[in-house]
């Protein structure tokens, strides 16, 4: 499934064009494989948008109408992308589309916050692999029809929004897996703060289609 990309796009990505509607990544492509977690933000039709991979992904990452966004990914490295907010915090998020991985991928409302630094999740669905592996649980919280399920977990010397940095992760992941709805992020901060999980001021937050070592494709709409 790999891209190639054209000198022609390859110069326009270092000369920093962040908002074409096109965000290539290509593993022969060291100026693009190679990003920080924040390289690829932009807006998009009123929408915050981020871009994330490293350097063995493969695929396009395509700013669609409004709150749609496509990506198409392969390779060995892992990949986060998604519209959104350029500040998060309580809402109702509604999304649709489709979301057809092939190994492991999540799609999720992704966001971060500082003091303190928190990545989060809350999953909707998700490939082979079950996000909870290796995180310790704290509980549930029912939300907009479903249970979730509570986990948080360490990072040590990873990527973040501050550079690299050890922060904890918060994950409310869905019971039974869906692609489409309303997620209330105000309900899950709650059952946060309920087992103990502090939030910081809030960074960006979107509806993201993360994946590592596996292939898939993803058209999401946000609003």
């Amino acid at each position: 499934m790999a891209f190639f990309v054209s000198l022609i796009v390859a110069l326009t990505a270092v000369a920093g064009v962040l908002s074409s509607p096109l965000e290539p990544f290509d593993n022969s492509t060291v100026i693009l494989g190679k990003r920080t977690i924040t390289d690829g933000e932009g807006t998009s039709n009123g929408y915050f948008y981020s871009v994330y991979s490293d350097s063995t992904v493969t695929g396009t990452y395509t700013n669609g109408a409004a709150g749609e966004y496509t990506l198409t990914w392969g390779g060995t490295g892992d990949v986060v992308v998604g519209k959104g907010w350029a500040t998060g915090g309580p809402m109702s998020v509604v999304y649709s589309g489709t979301y057809e991985p092939d190994g492991n991928s999540y799609l999720s409302v992704y966001g971060w916050t500082t003091d303190p630094l928190i990545e989060y999740y809350i999953t909707e669905s998700y490939g082979d692999y079950d996000p909870s592996t290796g995180g310790t649980y704290m509980g549930t919280c029912s939300s907009d029809g479903g249970e979730y399920e509570i986990y948080t977990q360490t990072r040590t010397d990873a990527p973040s929004i501050q550079g690299t940095a050890t922060f904890q992760q918060y994950w409310s992941i869905r019971t039974t897996k869906r692609v489409g709805g309303t997620v209330t992020t105000g309900n899950h901060y709650a059952c946060w703060e309920a087992v103990g999980l502090e939030l910081g001021t809030y960074n960006y937050m979107i509806l993201a289609t993360e994946a590592y070592s596996s292939t898939g494709t993803s058209t999401i709409t946000v609003s």
